[in-house]
């Protein structure tokens, strides 16, 4: 079974910078797709950044208006959000997803969150001075 575990998340300044981590486990093959969310009490999930990897290649796709990158360390099984320049309004619970089965390899992830089946914890990004 496929899990998820975020961390990373924290109490930062404005300007600041974090960089949270998702480790995943319970999968056989190095194809993923994966997607990074973040939601504040009384709104839906919001995505901001995703990848998927199949046949040694990766497509990442970032959200136009979001300020954050997605990575990978597949000797790791982790995945990356790099946050810089923090502001208050990123103030969040911050999670991490999957699809499972994963997308074929060339296929492009999305930012619908009911598209993903598997979701991490969550790991809260407080930002204030």
């Amino acid at each position: 079974q496929l899990q998820l575990v975020e961390s990373g998340g924290g109490l930062v300044q404005p300007g600041g910078s974090l960089r949270l981590s998702c480790v995943h486990s319970g999968v056989t093959s190095d194809s993923v797709t994966i997607g990074w969310f973040r939601q504040v009490p009384g709104k839906g999930r919001e995505g901001l950044s995703c990848l998927s990897s199949g046949d040694g290649t990766t497509n990442y796709v970032n959200s136009p208006s979001g300020r954050f990158t997605i990575s990978k360390d597949g000797a790791k099984n982790t995945v990356y959000l790099q946050m810089p320049s923090l502001e208050p309004e990123d103030t969040a619970t911050y999670y991490c997803a999957a699809m499972n089965p994963p997308l074929p390899p060339g296929r492009i992830c999305t930012f619908h969150p009911e598209k993903y089946n598997s979701w991490g914890q969550g790991t809260q990004v407080t930002v204030s001075s």
